[in-house]
C-alpha cells in the first residue's frame, strides 16, 4: 500500500536489542491532503531511520508501507511499517525540524461584521433574557 501526505512531525528514535541484534525504530507522522485531512503514524525501522534524517518538515511524501497486527495479553497492536520513503517534492530553505514561514501564506481575510437592526443586547442583569422563557430541556 502507499500513503502520500506531508510530513509534519519526526518522533525521538528508539533503541534496543533484541535475539537478532541491535535495532532502531523512529515514527514519524504523515498529514494527507485529502478534502478532510488524516494524520497517520508511520514507523521506519533500520536503515530507513537514515533516511528520515535527511527529510524536512513540511516535505511531500510518498511512503510505502506494510500494515501489521499482532497480539499481546489479548489486545491487539497494529503498526504501519514504512519499507520505501520517496520525496515528492521537497519544502527548500527550512532547517531539518522547521516548518516553512508561514508569512509567505495568503491571509485569511475577516469577515465584517454587519450590525442587525433587529438586536437588543439582553439586561444579564435582572437575572433573564428580556422575558419569561419556558424551559423545556430534560435536565
Amino acid at each position: 500500500m502507499e500513503l502520500q501526505g506531508k510530513l509534519v512531525k519526526v518522533l525521538p528514535s528508539v533503541t534496543g536489542e533484541g535475539k537478532n541484534g541491535a535495532w532502531i525504530k523512529q515514527d514519524f507522522i504523515l498529514e494527507t491532503q485529502e478534502q478532510y485531512p488524516k494524520k497517520i503514524c508511520i514507523s521506519a525501522w533500520g536503515e530507513k531511520v537514515e533516511a528520515l534524517k535527511r527529510l524536512q518538515l513540511g516535505d511531500l511524501l510518498k511512503v510505502g508501507i506494510n500494515a501489521e497486527s499482532r497480539e499481546y495479553n489479548e489486545r491487539w497492536y497494529t503498526e504501519l511499517r514504512g519499507w520505501k520513503i520517496d520525496v515528492i517534492s521537497a519544502i527548500s530553505g527550512a532547517t531539518p525540524g522547521e516548518l516553512p514561514n508561514q508569512s509567505d501564506a495568503p491571509k485569511a481575510q475577516p469577515i465584517a461584521a454587519t450590525p442587525s437592526s433587529n438586536f437588543e443586547p439582553a439586561n444579564l442583569s435582572e437575572g433573564s433574557f428580556g422575558g419569561e422563557v419556558e424551559d423545556d430541556l430534560p435536565f
